[in-house]
């Protein structure tokens, strides 16, 4: 919509408002834990979904669940045909109807919304999220939780700074398989573990190649593009191609698939930050059509306890190397792992199987979209660290570590160089075209308030 900045300056007025009442609510002596419980009297929590693409079926059964005792209030989306089929998909799941939202400054300007469920395309996730936060709600960002590393840093300040729950939809997190098997690989029984190789392979295939035209039917273009500066509309955009379409919307596969299985890597080799990051990519498929980005990266981290996390991302060749489309293996001194959505297969040093656990999860692998049992339970751990019930299975400052390794791989892609970095924070030592590349641009008027 035309007048989207409006919008923000006028959700920003009122925000600083509502900001004042929470600091007097934590002046008064309260702790964050009591303040999380002060939602109602019957302790429902009011949702708003923004952003209604392929990972709503996420939350059809978290929302659902009469248990979780929670309202949908907004399916917001900047495409009308994105709502209606929202809501339709939701009569499966719920006995009322949510108001259904173009603007996401009107559903956070409601009191009476709780939480933001984020869910729009990368280049929103950060900026939806502090504006959300600003507005005192709790939010599930979907993953990556960030666009670039600074955002990252600015989630966590931000989060502090306004003591709320903000947790990332890395779901591999509440996997009771994969937290098994993770604390076993910390009691040592793998020995010393010191590397993991996190992989992805799809068979994505060739796409259009850009051209200027109107925006589709009933898309607000301007509020799509949103903290992104502005540009004329180009064919296929809005509907996922994004991801692959220049730097300004998406991550690249690094940070669409990436993120969850350099998660789990780094979760099982309690790494926190690389010292090197070194970088084999490139677009080797369909050379003339409209993928501006690699899609095919080998990407190696080497941290300081002289650990390794490799990176195989293959976007469009579905050749399984590893077996399944998508998992984490890690190597220990007395054997190794193999863990992935299914559960997780343990083997002695000369490769006999040990110890396995198969998951009843039906999340989905490869395939587009999403959703599943371990959604769910990623979901309702939220929804009980906020009531102060559950300790949260990813805090936002874990998250964003792990989303920090794939903006490094694309910095690194990006600049044909060998990066190297301060092993306390994650900051590029090495290359100036690399600490260009920390930060974006953001259309006037949309910077953050805070700094990290």
């Amino acid at each position: 919509m035309n007048n989207s900045n409006d919008s923000r300056r006028d959700f920003i007025k009122k925000s600083a408002m509502a900001t004042m009442g929470i600091s007097a609510l934590g002046a008064v002596g309260f702790s964050a834990k009591s303040y999380g419980n002060i939602i109602g009297a019957n302790d429902k929590l009011n949702i708003a979904i923004a952003g209604l693409g392929r990972r709503l079926g996420a939350y059809y059964e978290p929302i659902g669940q009469k248990s979780n005792n929670v309202h949908l209030k907004y399916l917001c989306d900047v495409m009308p045909s994105q709502r209606e089929k929202a809501a339709k998909n939701f009569e499966k799941h719920i006995d009322y109807q949510p108001t259904l939202e173009n603007s996401i400054f009107k559903v956070l300007e409601d009191k009476e919304v709780d939480v933001l469920i984020n869910a729009t395309p990368d280049h929103w996730h950060a900026p939806g999220t502090w504006l959300a936060l600003e507005a005192g709600k709790h939010v599930y960002v979907e993953k990556p939780c960030s666009h670039n590393p600074y955002e990252g840093e600015l989630l966590v300040a931000y989060q502090k700074h306004y003591n709320k729950v903000v947790q990332m939809g890395n779901q591999q997190r509440s996997s009771p398989e994969s937290i098994e098997v993770i604390k076993a690989i910390h009691a040592g029984e793998i020995g010393n573990v010191y590397k993991a190789t996190a992989f992805y392979n799809s068979s994505r295939g060739e796409v259009p190649v850009q051209k200027k035209a109107s925006p589709p039917n009933g898309l607000d273009w301007e509020l799509f593009q949103g903290p992104a500066p502005r540009r004329d509309y180009t064919t296929e955009t809005w509907d996922y191609n994004w991801h692959w379409y220049g730097w300004d919307y998406g991550t690249a596969e690094s940070g669409n698939n990436g993120t969850h299985e350099l998660d789990v890597a780094r979760w099982a080799l309690q790494v926190d930050f690389p010292e090197k990051v070194i970088v084999d990519s490139g677009k080797y498929h369909w050379p003339n059509d409209g993928w501006t980005m690699y899609d095919t990266m080998d990407a190696v981290f080497k941290f300081s306890n002289n650990r390794t996390i490799q990176w195989d991302g293959k976007s469009r060749n579905g050749h399984n190397t590893y077996g399944p489309g998508r998992g984490t293996i890690i190597y220990g001194t007395d054997g190794s792992v193999y863990v992935d959505r299914g559960g997780y297969k343990m083997f002695d040093r000369k490769g006999k199987e040990i110890k396995s656990s198969a998951s009843n999860s039906n999340e989905a692998g490869t395939a587009l979209g999403g959703g599943g049992s371990m959604s769910t339970l990623h979901m309702v751990n939220f929804f009980d660290a906020i009531r102060g019930k559950a300790t949260q299975n990813s805090p936002i400052d874990e998250g964003a570590k792990s989303v920090l390794l794939c903006h490094l791989a694309n910095i690194a892609s990006r600049t044909g160089e060998v990066l190297t970095c301060d092993s306390s924070n994650g900051h590029i030592t090495n290359s100036k075209k690399g600490k260009a590349l920390w930060k974006r641009e953001y259309e006037k008027g949309w910077e953050p308030k805070l700094k990290a």
